[in-house]
């Protein structure tokens, strides 16, 4: 019996095998498992020639690495079976650990396949020893266990590793090598543990003559030398594979990635050489263009051109030559004609195509913008015109001006601004509804537009009823009035709207370039306020501007600011206008009218200002300060012994229509202490166009007690029907039948008419307007007693009314 020790450097050599073989193991099934076909063979075979040959090289170290005491010669025959079953062994580990998914079942499998290799590759290279061999059967279970331990942790550690891809892989496979090696080198050793070796006994052998006797110690080193350099060169080239197939993959996947931006990009790319050919064209620019590829694909990049609008060819193809020439990214649009009928838009872009800081080709792209130059030719006409009549709107009126006064600058030529405002407008919106009255401004649009077709004018709507019209050129004065006519008949023209015949004017103000402003804005302003003075005129008309106007509004707007301040410094005045009976000379009354003492201009008539204070608002405070103190007036008169006479005081309509003018009343009788009776409100026909709301507020203030007359009697409209509607005490006849009585037989019989009237409903009669001895004959000889007018006074301070028309003395004593 032989004994055998080992070399403790060769054992270490062993086991380092081990390990770099296992790390070998890991490593390449991620290499294996990324590749297919071919390659994926190609991988699999080298794969498990060099893990093999370590698996091998090391057990064989192993076994050389004992020590026997006479040479040991080796059958070379089943030398080659055992490095063959470790390459088969390890080629079946690989197919099973190198796929993306291996079943639990499936590994455990070809893990036993694999350990069954290893135990047949560890004990047929024993066997090729040519010695005597005695095996211990509990080392050699153990052996086999341990083989069996060592293949199932290498095989479940590189699925892991394959499948995780988890961050530190380097070290975590490194570390799995250390133990995978060991278990490995240990399986070698254990089972050598139980081998007894009796060196003088020489077994018969498969292949005699290849027993082979080697240098034990310097063949272990030249094959771990070789099997340590075949497994790191295998590393090393799997290392090298792997950065060229990141190279190669990244390549593909760039690749793929541009493939995928030309095959499904929304814009057309047409992909063209630096000879000037088509060598690509992709799916969008032929869906864009309408083309077909076989009909362009390595044609000329010209081919294209007749698609273009023939106004645009020659541009285009300058474009191109100047791109193809100089490299440089181009922009520009143009228009694609599709078959015979549709025409597109198209924006162009040619990009240089640049390898290695090379141009090498051309990219154009194009874009079909047609509907987003439609979108924007829309939105740019909304933004210019009326979206209900279709008209230019006021931006556009105020550029195509800024523009006319542009061109008229330097020579200062006349053109014409007229501002059209639709009179009477609000009653059919009111009436009818909004939606009746946009139609209306429709049909007034269209009517306007039709009327001056064939004038060089831009007609626009400024907005609401108001509309604008701009001449460039000026004619003649008469050509500009006689156009202002015409538009005013035009419009006044009745208009059905749900069977109902509606009347409309028009208010036309005019405004002349340059002397009425030199600029938009004034000319508009100007145009403007002719058109407001022609409303406050009775409507349905047109009117130039002129300085003479400028004035009169300047001067009224000072007058406004003016009265806004009067109040409050306690400029305004009462003046009293008696009432006679005049077969008695008596005075039955007065009416309250009221002056304004003004700082600068004197004393003002109520003519002069009460349309200003109505425009304003004004006219509701002045008219409480005069009730107010007219009733503080009278009841002074009263108190101090004057005649138990009425006081007139004249109501406006804004006034009249005030909801608390009741409770107003109220409050200035109680506070003045004036009994309603002595208070006469005077009002007008035009105060009472609303009949019920008009007859509600008589009657509420007829039941306080106070008298209501009707002034301007025969004036208005429908007299007769508001004598019998409402409670009405007294009528005054207006001043203009009563001036020409005298001379005119139609004035005298309409005033004998009224006279008669009112005394047949019980009214009093009072004439207005007596300036002569002839006009009051006339108006006693028709049983009108009572009358106001020049003929007796003036309107006169409190202080005159006493002197001249109440007894002086009483008055001087009672104060």
């Amino acid at each position: 019996m032989g004994s055998h020790e080992h070399d403790n450097v060769l054992v270490l050599i062993s086991y380092l095998i081990a390990v770099v073989a296992s790390y070998t193991v890991l490593d390449l099934t991620g290499r294996i498992s990324r590749t297919h076909g071919r390659s994926r063979w190609i991988w699999l075979l080298f794969g498990a020639f060099a893990m093999g040959m370590g698996i091998w090289s090391m057990h064989f170290v192993g076994m050389m690495a004992m020590s026997f005491q006479t040479p040991v010669s080796y059958d070379l025959g089943i030398v080659l079976i055992s490095v063959g079953i470790a390459m088969l062994a390890s080629l079946l580990a690989l197919l099973v650990v190198s796929r993306p998914k291996v079943p639990l079942l499936q590994l455990l499998g070809g893990a036993c396949l694999f350990a069954l290799g290893i135990v047949l590759m560890h004990y047929s290279g024993m066997y090729s020893m040519q010695v005597q061999i005695h095996y211990d059967p509990l080392y050699v279970v153990l052996s086999i266990l341990i083989a069996f331990a060592a293949s199932i942790s290498a095989l479940c550690l590189s699925a892991y590793f394959l499948q995780s891809g988890a961050s530190g892989i380097v070290l975590k496979k490194a570390g799995s090598a250390l133990i995978m090696g060991a278990a490995i080198a240990g399986m070698h050793y254990v089972g050598m543990l139980g081998v007894e070796i009796r060196t003088g006994v020489v077994p018969v052998r498969l292949f005699p003559s290849l027993n082979i006797i080697f240098d034990q110690k310097r063949l272990a080193y030249i094959i771990s030398a070789g099997s340590l350099l075949t497994l790191i060169l295998s590393l090393v080239g799997v290392y090298i594979s792997r950065l060229f197939a990141h190279k190669e993959s990244e390549r593909l996947v760039n690749e793929k990635w541009y493939k995928s931006l030309y095959e499904h990009n929304q814009d057309g790319i047409i992909s063209v050489d630096l000879e000037g050919r088509i060598i690509g064209i992709n799916p969008a620019a032929i869906r864009i263009g309408g083309i077909d590829e076989q009909d362009f694909l390595f044609q000329k990049i010209g081919a294209l051109l007749p698609l273009i609008a023939e106004e645009e060819r020659k541009r285009i193809r300058l474009m191109f030559a100047a791109a193809f020439a100089r490299g440089e990214e181009m922009k520009s649009e143009t228009t694609l004609y599709i078959g015979e009928q549709e025409r597109i838009e198209i924006a162009v872009l040619i990009a240089p195509v640049i390898v290695d800081e090379q141009v090498t080709g051309n990219y154009i792209i194009m874009r079909d913008i047609t509907e987003d130059k439609r979108m924007k030719l829309k939105n740019q006409h909304m933004a210019f015109h009326d979206e209900l009549t279709g008209l230019p709107n006021r931006r556009m009126l105020n550029h195509m001006l800024s523009k006319t006064i542009d061109t008229h600058l330097h020579e200062q030529k006349k053109f014409i601004v007229m501002i059209i405002d639709l009179d009477r407008f609000k009653i059919i919106n009111d009436s009818v509804g909004h939606i009746y009255g946009d139609l209306t401004l429709q049909e007034m649009g269209r009517r306007l537009k039709n009327e001056l077709k064939n004038e060089e004018t831009i007609l626009a709507r400024m907005g609401g009823d108001e509309f604008a019209v701009l001449l460039p050129e000026y004619i003649s004065e008469a050509h500009m009035k006689e156009l202002a006519e015409r538009m005013t008949r035009v419009i006044e023209v009745p208009y059905v709207v749900m069977d109902s015949e509606f009347h409309v004017t028009g208010s036309i103000g005019i405004a002349v370039y340059p002397e009425h402003g030199e600029d938009a804005l004034h000319l508009l302003k100007n145009a403007d306020i002719a058109m407001y003075e022609v409303k406050k005129n009775g409507k349905n008309g047109y009117l130039v501007f002129s300085d003479a106007l400028k004035a009169q509004l300047q001067e009224s707007m000072n007058l406004e600011n003016d009265l806004r301040k009067a109040l409050e410094r306690e400029e305004f005045e009462l003046y009293f206008q008696p009432q006679i009976r005049a077969d008695q000379g008596s005075m039955v009354g007065v009416e309250a009218l009221v002056r304004w003492n003004h700082p600068t201009r004197g004393l003002l008539a109520p003519g002069t200002f009460i349309s200003v204070a109505e425009e304003t608002g004004m006219i509701a405070e002045l008219g409480y300060w005069v009730l107010h103190e007219a009733c503080k007036q009278m009841k002074q008169w009263h108190e101090a012994g004057g005649p138990l006479i009425s006081i007139g005081v004249n109501l406006s309509s804004r006034q009249f229509h005030q909801p608390n003018l009741v409770e107003q009343i109220q409050e200035i009788l109680q506070d003045t202490g004036l009994s309603p009776e002595y208070l006469e409100l005077e009002i007008t026909e035009s105060m009472m166009m609303d009949a019920m709301a008009s007859i509600d507020i008589l009657n509420q203030l007829t039941e306080l007690g106070i008298r209501i007359s009707l002034d301007d009697f025969g004036t208005g409209y429908s007299s007769f029907n508001y004598l019998k509607m409402f409670p009405i005490h007294k009528v005054k006849i207006d001043r203009s039948f009563v001036e020409h009585i005298a001379v005119n037989p139609n004035d005298r019989a309409i005033v004998s008419t009224m006279i008669a009237m009112a005394r047949q409903l019980n009214m009093g009669v009072i004439a207005e307007g007596i300036e002569t001895k002839a006009q009051l004959d006339i108006i006693i000889e028709q049983d009108c007693k009572d009358v106001q007018g020049y003929y007796y006074s003036k309107p006169l301070p409190a202080d005159e009314v006493e002197q001249l028309f109440f007894v002086p003395q009483r008055l001087r004593e009672s104060r």
